[in-house]
Parts: structure tokens; C-alpha cells; sequence
């Protein structure tokens, strides 16, 4: 199992305590000179939001771990879905990226209950942020992560893979960022997003839509904000349905994109957050939508019939006058 060192430099630490305050898993202390150190290693996630509020880049999280490491490994796993199954996947992924012209593959998410057996997935050697799993996976990548695989205490509290550190429990670690102004208004967001039952899922596992090897919950999408206009009418063409989503700066991938289109099985689009944006690739042009994956039979069908018309004539700006 992954586990990690912490390296502090006394040569360059200035003794500010920031490393201390901003570590979400209450790994470090201060010994009796002020200097950081790991009073509870065993805590320690790897997600470096220690190191990275270092102002003097004195700090350092190293792993330690056996990146081969499986408890899993001789645990039967889940029989994969069907070829005709897989084929209908990558058709609709295919219709899908065509018609809009998306750059990033659509991901399939699927959150594993604990009682489940695990899909035929690869581990990742190094912990990972979620939103650094989605984002390899839209890249291609498949990717198993159990808890301890995952560096964002965040999201496995919210995944229901974990309980919740007290300091993003009560939000102290959002009004440390700086992300909201003071306690009162950290509890309400923390209040307000859903989060799965503690210790109910097992593991998160993403795919590519077109290599899945299960049925996904969820499939999320990345685009610019045309493209998940022309998504959003898609699954309006043959209802003219109009959707109320939620969106905020906070837990973009794991709260907005994932898990509000499993709990209330609607669409729903993210800006992104903070934790995805300093993460991952993603620049500030793009954003998200997460749609069940019941849906993606209408968005295909809606796609290829609004790409007769409606999409070439938006893009060809019709409605613009000639130049002179």
C-alpha cells in the first residue's frame, strides 16, 4: 500500500505552520524547535497540499510505497460486458465525438458498492486526485482506484469510500484557501452537497465510453460551452425539456459531474473547481457535463439530427451580415 515520507528542509523553512494548517488529514505537527514534521503518518494521502502551500518550497511528500502492491489480487473479478455490448459503447461514443467535434473522449464512471466484485481494471502506480483519473481517462487511460489509491480525501469522503476529516467536515480547510469567507459560509457548501454513505463504495472506476468494461452510472463529458449547449439539445430535441442544474466553484468532478447525475438521474453541467482546474490539463476555456447513462441513446439521436442543420448553420454564423 502506497505509503509516504515527509521531507522538511530546515534551511529553507521559516517555520510559518501554513504546511500544518492546509493539511487536510491532520498528518503534521510542529516539534519542539517549530519545525513540521509527520506526527501521524499513517494519515497521509499523498494529495501534497502541504508541500504546495509551502511558501518556500521546503517541504517534500515522497512515496514510499509498493507501487505493485494489490490486496485485491487474487480476489475473483467482475465478468465483463458483453462484445455486443462493448460495440454499441463505441458506436455511440463515436456518434457522439463526431457530431460535436470533441476533442476529449466521453469517460464512464462507475462507482463500486461494497458487496460488488471489481471490474478487470489496472491500478495506477502513484495515488491520484479523481479528477486526475478522469482526466487521463478521457485521454484514454482505464483506471481502479480503491481509497487508497485516491490523494483527495475529498472526493473518497463524498464517494462514500471513507468518513470525512474534520477539517473538511466543518470547511475550515476552504476558508484556509481562501475559497469562502469565513466558517458560517465553508458549513453551508459543505451542507448542501450530497455525499454517499460512509464506507458504502469500494472503489471508482473510469474508462474511456468506448473501452468500459461494465456498465457505467455516469458518463461525463468535456467541451467548450458550444458543445455542451449542443448536448443539452440533444436530449431536448424530442421534448423540448428544459434542465435545472447545479453549479458552483466546488467538487466539480466528483460532486457536480458525477454524483448529482446519480443521485437525481438528470444532466448536469460544472465550470470545473479549484482542485480540477490546479490539477489537471484543463485550461479555462472547457468545462463539464455529466449525464446517466440511459441518456446517451437520445443524445446520439438528437446529435445526428440537429448535424443536418442547426449545428453547421450556428457555426457558419448565418444570421451575420456580409462584411463589406
Amino acid at each position: 500500500m502506497a505509503e509516504y515520507n515527509i521531507i522538511n528542509d530546515p534551511n529553507r523553512c521559516v517555520k510559518c505552520g501554513l504546511c500544518i494548517a492546509f493539511c487536510p488529514c491532520d498528518v503534521l505537527e510542529a516539534n519542539e524547535d517549530g519545525y513540521p514534521f509527520a506526527a501521524y503518518p499513517d494519515n497521509c494521502v499523498g494529495c501534497t497540499t502541504c508541500s504546495g502551500n509551502c511558501p518556500t518550497r521546503a517541504l517534500l511528500v515522497e512515496s514510499i510505497g509498493d507501487a505493485e502492491f494489490d490486496p485485491f489480487a487474487d480476489e475473483p473479478r467482475a465478468e465483463e460486458i458483453s462484445k455486443e455490448e462493448h460495440a454499441h459503447y463505441e458506436e455511440l461514443q463515436r456518434t457522439i465525438m463526431e457530431k460535436l467535434g470533441l476533442r476529449w473522449q466521453p469517460v464512464a464512471v462507475s462507482l463500486i458498492e461494497k458487496d460488488e466484485l471489481l471490474p478487470n481494471a489496472p491500478m495506477p502506480p502513484e495515488n491520484l486526485r479523481f479528477c486526475q483519473a478522469m482526466m487521463a481517462a478521457r485521454r484514454g487511460a482505464s483506471i481502479l482506484m480503491p481509497p487508497f489509491r485516491h490523494s483527495c480525501p475529498d472526493g473518497t469522503s463524498i464517494f462514500g469510500m471513507t468518513g470525512v476529516p474534520e477539517k473538511l467536515a466543518t470547511g475550515e480547510i476552504y476558508v484556509l484557501f481562501h475559497k469562502v469567507v469565513d466558517a458560517e459560509a465553508a458549513a453551508r457548501m459543505v451542507a448542501e452537497r450530497p455525499t454517499l454513505p460512509a464506507n458504502s463504495r469500494r472503489a471508482t472506476y473510469v474508462a474511456p465510453l468506448a473501452k468500459t468494461v461494465r456498465d457505467p452510472e455516469v458518463v461525463v463529458f468535456t467541451g467548450t460551452p458550444e458543445q455542451m449547449m449542443w448536448l443539452c439539445m440533444s436530449m431536448s430535441y424530442y421534448d423540448g425539456h428544459r434542465f435545472d442544474f447545479a453549479a458552483s466553484g466546488f467538487n466539480s468532478m466528483c460532486v457536480e459531474a458525477v454524483l448529482l447525475p446519480l443521485d437525481r438521474n438528470e444532466p448536469n453541467i460544472t465550470f470545473g473547481c479549484y482542485g480540477c482546474r490546479a490539477a489537471t490539463d484543463i485550461d479555462e476555456n472547457m468545462m463539464f457535463m455529466g449525464v446517466p447513462v440511459d441518456r446517451l441513446e437520445t443524445i446520439a439521436q438528437g446529435l445526428t439530427e440537429l448535424a443536418k442543420k442547426a449545428i453547421p448553420d450556428s457555426r457558419n454564423k448565418i444570421y451575420v451580415e456580409p462584411i463589406m
